[in-house]
């Protein structure tokens, strides 16, 4: 069958690639139902590799639609799927969660090649960056119900994702980053969030 004429949404996930992790949480959030087909690093199908020029992340076939990046999958599927919603209708609050999405991406996310050992370089310096930055923001996890947000959102089934893996990442945060740790652990009690774990991932912890 053509890849791109399937009859339902795919998503091609790495079991231990956080980025994927983030569409799961995503599907089981606003209970889509959508195969999950099992990515193997280094052993991508062809249709896949062809689509997901990058070699990361997941991938979502739709019809004639193929998506990869999950920022953009996620931003597909709350416009598709509308309920519940996991961005603000508001547009300043929009932007305000796109500018968000962005530095997470760009001070967290970006060090996650490193860490996990894709990359060569500074493993340590990328650990303290996290460590520090999660640290200082730690005031931001308790002014809300949820990060940034009364509601969850998109923000939370990024962030989580990372929080998962930071025992794993060997990233341990101080005690003045408690309030990081006390909204990891109601995100992660979530049924959306446990749904969305793979074995692989239930092992880090």
């Amino acid at each position: 069958m053509n890849s791109t004429r399937r009859s339902k949404m795919t998503v091609f996930s790495d079991p231990i690639c956080p980025f994927s992790h983030q569409v799961r949480i995503i599907l089981q959030e606003k209970d889509i139902d959508a195969n999950i087909e099992t990515l193997i690093d280094g052993a991508w199908p062809e249709e896949v590799a062809i689509a997901n020029p990058y070699g990361i992340g997941p991938t979502l076939f739709d019809r004639d639609l193929v998506l990869f990046n999950a920022s953009v999958i996620a931003e597909y599927l709350d416009e598709r799927f509308p309920h519940p919603p996991l961005m603000p209708v508001d547009p300043v609050a929009k932007a305000k969660t796109r500018l968000m999405l962005y530095r997470i991406d760009r001070d967290w996310y970006s060090h996650w090649n490193v860490i996990s050992g894709r990359e060569k370089g500074n493993v340590s310096k990328a650990r303290k960056t996290i460590q520090e930055d999660l640290t200082v923001l730690a005031p931001l996890f308790e002014d809300s119900a949820f990060f940034m947000s009364d509601e969850f959102s998109v923000l939370d089934c990024t962030l989580a994702p990372l929080l998962w893996r930071l025992p794993a990442l060997k990233i341990r945060l101080p005690a003045s980053a408690s309030a990081v740790e006390k909204y990891a652990q109601k995100i992660f009690r979530r049924d959306s969030f446990q749904q969305s774990l793979t074995a692989a991932e239930k092992a880090m912890r």
